[in-house]
């Protein structure tokens, strides 16, 4: 009975369970990109030298200090409540009338933001500090440092940490049916509720859920293994001056 039920689940109320994964994909990727881009931009600031004195450090620290609150706040508050407090919050405060999925790209964005700029700047100061003193060396200021020499390595180093983060992100939008944004959970609960059989109505749920984590998984786990280049490298054996002059001499 159960299985002839779940295939009658599935056959009747398909479209809203792909419209529903379709609409959790699409906030997971806004959200992780935008995401990434405030991480990526705050984690850079905040790994900036504080100058010995002068209105340049005081202008930074009161920068880090206000990018400090906002990652405190969004990494120790649960995405629910902060979905409730920018969509039904802003509306009660400032009479904002947010469209729903655009509200669910901010939430999920700057709930991303939080913990990409953590993640970003344990990158940066992963990469060897010889290399910014070699660059230093040669004449590149920060910037050109960071962006040609320290961020290309960070990012390869943090493409895991940024792959999880997008399966987490494609799970945690299901606390966005709390603000009504038809995203997988929600359409299932619509669907459960017009036929009363929640096990199988949340059964291909979470089926589906396993499809798009298992399949990101293995997309981003390609990317990585790709970015590593191939497992054997040419090994080029340099010969030493004393044996290339042997080798002349002799011939």
């Amino acid at each position: 009975m159960t299985f002839d039920w779940l295939m009658k689940i599935v056959t009747e109320n398909w479209p809203m369970f792909i419209r529903g994964a379709g609409i959790t994909m699409l906030i997971s990727i806004v959200g992780t990109i935008l995401g990434f881009i405030i991480g990526l931009i705050i984690g850079g600031i905040r790994t900036i030298p504080l100058p010995e004195r002068g209105a340049k450090r005081v202008f930074l620290r009161a920068i880090r200090a206000i990018f400090s609150t906002y990652i405190e706040i969004f990494r120790g508050t649960p995405m629910i409540v902060q979905a409730m407090v920018i969509f039904y919050g802003s509306a009660l405060a400032f009479g904002a009338d947010m469209d729903r999925l655009y509200a669910a790209f901010l939430i999920v964005s700057i709930n991303t933001g939080a913990y990409m700029a953590e993640i970003v700047r344990g990158g940066i100061l992963s990469i060897d500090k010889g290399q910014y003193e070699a660059a230093q060396a040669i004449g590149m200021n920060h910037f050109r440092t960071m962006f040609h020499i320290v961020l290309p390595q960070a990012i390869r180093n943090v493409i895991p940490s940024i792959g999880n983060q997008f399966v987490i992100n494609i799970k945690d939008t299901s606390v966005l049916n709390v603000i009504s944004v038809s995203e997988l959970f929600f359409q299932t609960k619509s669907i459960a509720g017009n036929n009363f059989r929640y096990f199988e109505s949340f059964f291909v749920a979470c089926v589906l859920y396993l499809i798009m984590t298992i399949t990101v998984s293995r997309i981003l786990a390609y990317i990585e293994k790709k970015l590593d280049g191939p497992e054997n490298y040419a090994q080029i054996v340099v010969e030493a001056p004393e044996d290339m002059y042997r080798k002349n001499v002799s011939q």
